[in-house]
C-alpha cells in the first residue's frame, strides 16, 4: 500500500509538472545559450534570471517538438539576421557556444545552426533516465562563459516511480553531400585582434587555370561560381586596405572535404569561409583604391572619405606606425594641376583654388601631399607620414587599357611599426 500510495504522488507530480508547462514557442528564429529537458523548467528559468541579473536580457520558452525548455536572448522574424546576431555573440565571447533554433508553426523545427560538423538534428543535451526509487541529478548544458548555478543534490526531489527512457530523436541522414553547387556561402572579413567586420572584397580564382573569375563583396551570402575545371579548385584571396592580404582555398566539388580546415564549416544551411585578417607591417604596402581625385587636381572627391577614415583607424591603432605616401597617374605628360586654395577644403573645388600646370609626377606628389595634409588636419604627427610622387613610373595596367584608371591611386607603405 504505502509503494501503490508513493508512485500515485509521484504521478501526480509528473502530471502536475507537465500541465505547468509554457506554451510552445511560436514561429521564429531565437538565440539560445542553454537547454534544458521537460522536467527541468525551474532550472532553466534560475539560470535565465542568473543571466538577467548580470545585465543579459533572457527569456525562457518551450520547444514542443522536442520537449526542450531554452534559454535564449532574442527571437527575430529573419533568419539571416539571426546568424548575423549569433556571429557577434560568438565573438564577444561571453556566449562562445550561442546557436540560433529555428522553430516552424505546424512543423517539425527546421535545422539549429551550429558550426561543428555534426548531425544538424542533433540535440544540445542527453536524455535523463529515472531509475525507480532512486533520486536523480539533472544535467545542465556546459556553457563555455556564463555558467548556470550549481543544484545541490538535496535541492531535487526524487520521484519513486518506474519510466522509460526516451531517447534523443535520430539525427536525419543527409543523402546528398553539400558542394558549392548546392549550398551558399558566406564570406566574414574580420579584424584578428579585437573581432571587428570589415568591409573588403573577395577574389575568386580558377586554381587550376590561374584566372580571375570575380571578384565579390564581403560578409555576404552567396554562390561562388563553378570554375568549370576537372580539379574544381577555387582560390580565395581577401582584400581590405590596411590589411594583409589571406588566401584560402576551396572546392567546388568535395566542399564538405574541406571542413577539416579551419577556415571552413558548414553553417546549418551554408557555409562559413572565416578570413581572420592581420593589420599590415613593416614592409607592407596597401593601396587606396576608393580615394579618388578631380580630374587634374590634388583635391579629392568626397566619396574618399570613408577609405581615409579607414587610413586614420590604422595610424590611431598604433601611434608608433610610420608610412609613406606613394603617388602615380596614369601615363607621364604633363598637364594642367589644380590645387588646394587657402580655404584648404580638401573635397570640394571652392572658388580659391589654384590653377597651375606641371608633370604627372608633380600631380602624383600633390595627390600624396593632400592626404597627408588631411591626416596632419586629424591630428596625425607630420613626423609619422612621408610622400612621393612617381608619376606614371610605376603603372599597374597600361594606359590605354580597360583598367588604366586603376594606375591612377595612393599606395600607403609601412615603413615603421
Amino acid at each position: 500500500m504505502i509503494k501503490l500510495y508513493s508512485c500515485l504522488i509521484g504521478l501526480s507530480i509528473a502530471c502536475c509538472a507537465a500541465q505547468a508547462q509554457q506554451s510552445p514557442l511560436p514561429k521564429g528564429n531565437y538565440l539560445v545559450v542553454a537547454a534544458y529537458l521537460s522536467d527541468q523548467e525551474s532550472f532553466a528559468q534560475r539560470y535565465a534570471a542568473k543571466l538577467n541579473e548580470s545585465g543579459h536580457h533572457s527569456l525562457v520558452g518551450y520547444d514542443q517538438a522536442r520537449k526542450f525548455y531554452y534559454v535564449y536572448l532574442d527571437q527575430y522574424s529573419d533568419f539571416n539576421e539571426s546568424v548575423q546576431q549569433m556571429l557577434k555573440q560568438r565573438k564577444e565571447g561571453t556566449f562562445a557556444e550561442i546557436w540560433v533554433r529555428v522553430i516552424k508553426d505546424g512543423a517539425e523545427p527546421t535545422v539549429a545552426v551550429n558550426e561543428k560538423k555534426e548531425p544538424i538534428e542533433k540535440n544540445p543535451t542527453p536524455a535523463v533516465v529515472i531509475v525507480k526509487s532512486e533520486p536523480t541529478k539533472p544535467e545542465e548544458i556546459k556553457q563555455p562563459s556564463v555558467k548556470p548555478e550549481e543544484i545541490k543534490q538535496e535541492e531535487v526531489k526524487a520521484i519513486p516511480i518506474t519510466t522509460e527512457v526516451e531517447p534523443n530523436p535520430p539525427a536525419k541522414p543527409v543523402f546528398v553531400p553539400q558542394t558549392l553547387q548546392n549550398t551558399q556561402v558566406f564570406l566574414s572579413l574580420y579584424n584578428l585582434t579585437n573581432k571587428e567586420i570589415l568591409d573588403g572584397e573577395i577574389e575568386v580564382v580558377d586554381t587550376e587555370r590561374s584566372r580571375l573569375i570575380t571578384k565579390v563583396k564581403g560578409n555576404t551570402y552567396l554562390s561562388l561560381p563553378n570554375p568549370g575545371t576537372k580539379s574544381g579548385q577555387l582560390t580565395l584571396i581577401s582584400t581590405v586596405f590596411g590589411f594583409r592580404k589571406e588566401q584560402h582555398e576551396l572546392n567546388f566539388k568535395n566542399t564538405e572535404a574541406d571542413t577539416l580546415k579551419p577556415y571552413v564549416a558548414l553553417v546549418g544551411n551554408y557555409y562559413m569561409i572565416n578570413f581572420g585578417l592581420s593589420r599590415i607591417h613593416k614592409g607592407d604596402i596597401s593601396t587606396l583604391y576608393n580615394v579618388y581625385f578631380y580630374n587634374d587636381a590634388a583635391i579629392m572627391l568626397p566619396e574618399s572619405k570613408y577609405q581615409l577614415n579607414s587610413l586614420l583607424n590604422l595610424m590611431n591603432e598604433n601611434p608608433k606606425l610610420q608610412i609613406v605616401l606613394h603617388g602615380h597617374t596614369n601615363g607621364n605628360g604633363r598637364g594642367k594641376i589644380i590645387y588646394m586654395g587657402p580655404s584648404k577644403d580638401f573635397f570640394t573645388l571652392t572658388s580659391d583654388v589654384i590653377n597651375s600646370s606641371g608633370s604627372a609626377k608633380q600631380l602624383s606628389e600633390a595627390r600624396a601631399n593632400t592626404i597627408r595634409e588631411w591626416l596632419l588636419a586629424q591630428g596625425i604627427s607630420e613626423s609619422r607620414v612621408a610622400v612621393k610622387g612617381w608619376g606614371g613610373s610605376r603603372m599597374i595596367h597600361d594606359k590605354n587599357s580597360v583598367h588604366a584608371r586603376k594606375n591612377i591611386r595612393v599606395d600607403v607603405e609601412v615603413i615603421d611599426d
